[in-house]
């Protein structure tokens, strides 16, 4: 509770200060007079509201962007599974692919446009172009870092490769999948985004583009907070069910709790030690005095028995 309350109270300091920038006509060295305040974008969010043309952008937005990332989610998971746990498909499929990976999602809307035959197809393969690389990669490198004991203790049991991938591989590799999903959805809508805004018709990307054409800044604000809400929404969905696959995972909470009981596990070991070391210096101590005790009262008595002695040849002798 406490953590939504300082991720609350942080929107509000940021809308706070943005208030203060627009209406104090603040020009320090940037022109916050001529940004919309937030009251004349919340006027203008509600105005939006109130229409259907605001649902309909949504709808095409989200439906593009969720055909895209689940084509890519599929293929992306696939092929790093492939290349991962064969030589063979590492030999003839990465290199295609990693020369094509640095070029950017939004560089290939011209071909999009050319290949596909309609402007819908080609802005969700741009979508399915930016997500797919960040899954196909984190996939490869999940695999990759899976133990070896695992699949080694799996086959001494009689386990075959089917059973290694779908009991071993794909849930040690949760983690890091869901890691490249959540990268995969924030690209995919940057790019989604891009795309629309160069050859869309529909959708939030459009309409922001076309706020901006006619100068109408307060719907241009609307539609950037339009996509951050929806890219935020969709990546704390990836989030939440990534935690629910991977519920065996321990988390920060539950490792923290684990440092701190070792720590202090740690502590009372040194602290037995420190207090057996002194018990065992007093003890070495009190042994050490004894034994010289004894050596002295050895020596003592060895010398009076040799004057005794002494004494009685001397007697023998007169």
């Amino acid at each position: 509770m406490r953590r939504w309350a300082v991720r609350l109270g942080s929107l509000v300091v940021v809308v706070a200060l943005w208030q203060w920038l627009t209406t104090a006509d603040v020009r320090a060295g940037l022109r916050f007079d001529r940004l919309p305040s937030p009251v004349e974008v919340a006027t203008e969010f509600s105005r939006q509201l109130a229409g259907g043309l605001y649902y309909l952008d949504l709808a095409q937005s989200m439906i593009r962007i969720l055909t895209g990332f689940a084509l890519a989610s599929v293929a992306g998971i696939a092929l790093g599974v492939l290349v991962a746990r064969s030589r063979w498909a590492a030999d003839v499929l990465l290199p295609p692919v990693e020369v094509v990976r640095p070029i950017p999602a939004i560089a290939l809307v011209p071909i999009a446009i050319l290949v596909f035959p309609t402007d819908e197809q080609g802005i969700v393969f741009i979508t399915f172009a930016a997500a797919f690389f960040p899954i196909m990669v984190s996939t490869r490198h999940a695999v990759r870092a899976l133990p070896t004991l695992w699949e080694d203790a799996v086959r001494t049991m009689g386990g075959g490769r089917a059973h290694v991938l779908w009991h071993v591989v794909l849930p040690g590799t949760l983690p890091g999948v869901f890691g490249g999903l959540s990268v995969g959805m924030g690209v995919a809508w940057i790019c989604v985004i891009s795309a629309e805004m160069i050859s869309g018709e529909f959708g939030v990307g459009y309409r922001t583009w076309h706020a901006y054409t006619v100068v109408d800044y307060p719907a241009v604000l609307v539609g950037m907070a339009s996509i951050g809400v929806l890219g935020w929404l969709t990546s704390a969905s990836i989030e939440l069910l990534g935690r629910r696959l991977t519920r065996w995972l321990p988390r920060a909470e539950e490792r923290a709790e684990q440092r701190a009981e070792q720590r202090a596990e740690q502590r009372a070991g040194e602290r037995a030690g420190e207090k057996a070391e002194e018990r065992t210096g007093v003890r070495a101590g009190d042994r050490e005095t004894h034994e010289r005790a004894t050596f002295e009262q050895a020596a003592f008595e060895q010398a009076a028995g040799g004057r005794e002695a002494g004494q009685g040849v001397e007697e023998a002798a007169r």
